[in-house]
């Protein structure tokens, strides 16, 4: 890798594990310093220990927008400043809704819609001000094309579409870019709760990608000339027919 990103300051949501590690990973090896967001703070201590200096924890619950308060002031101590932010945290839930337990329900979508909001809206004062900054949010393919499967994930990544699509062009003035990486099936934990025959079919054909595919389609978003926008990119396993 080379130096793409010196001198910036990255901070990253759900970074203890999954999409969220192998994207600071990346970005660590283009040169940016990063805050790694987690509220597993055992998992950030090991993980940022193995990073290196350059690798800041910082534990955060989400979904508590009294820890989401003092999400952006830390950054701002440990950091100086705020240069990408990438609202990657997220659960899931897939199945079919007559059998669903509706306050599972309501736990992802206020991790995947209201946290991811709430922490979006943290940061863009200062990126205002600043009159630059990158934010990226991880959305899904199931966000631009409804999976029958996951109805409930996939309303919640239609919301995070809206949202990209909409704040992108309100802060377009102040020198802002914001965009989704829109994923299909990646091997993190958010798809522990696929049917065994599903999961050992698609890895036997092919249809699951690994987080640092993502990583990289998210540093190429980031390193685009800053006249260019990313709004959204999608990757998918080739064996995929969406």
């Amino acid at each position: 890798m080379g130096e793409k990103l010196t001198g910036k300051v990255a901070a990253i949501t759900g970074a203890a594990s999954g999409i969220g590690l192998e994207c600071a990973r990346i970005l660590l090896s283009e040169g940016a310093r990063v805050v790694l967001v987690d509220r597993d703070e055992q998992a950030l201590q090991a993980v940022c220990a193995e990073l290196g200096s350059q690798a800041i924890p910082l534990k955060i619950d989400l979904t508590d927008p009294a820890s989401v308060a003092h999400m952006m002031p830390q950054i701002l101590e440990q950091a100086g400043q705020l240069d990408i932010f990438h609202a990657n945290a997220g659960s899931y839930i897939g199945g079919e809704v007559v059998e669903g337990d509706p306050d599972a329900w309501d736990r992802m979508l206020n991790l995947n819609i209201n946290a991811a909001f709430r922490s979006v809206r943290a940061v863009l004062p200062h990126m205002v001000e600043r009159k630059t900054g990158d934010i990226i949010m991880t959305s899904s393919i199931s966000g631009l094309v409804p999976v029958v499967w996951e109805p409930i994930y996939t309303a919640s990544k239609h919301a995070i579409q809206a949202f990209v699509h909409t704040v992108r062009r309100q802060v377009a003035k102040h020198g802002l870019r914001v965009g989704a990486v829109a994923p299909g099936p990646v091997v993190t934990a958010l798809i522990k709760d696929w049917p065994k025959e599903k999961l050992d079919a698609e890895l036997a054909a092919g249809g699951l990608m690994q987080p640092v595919e993502v990583a990289e389609a998210v540093l190429f978003m980031l390193t685009r000339p800053r006249n260019v926008t990313i709004r959204d990119i999608v990757i998918l396993p080739q064996s995929n027919d969406l």
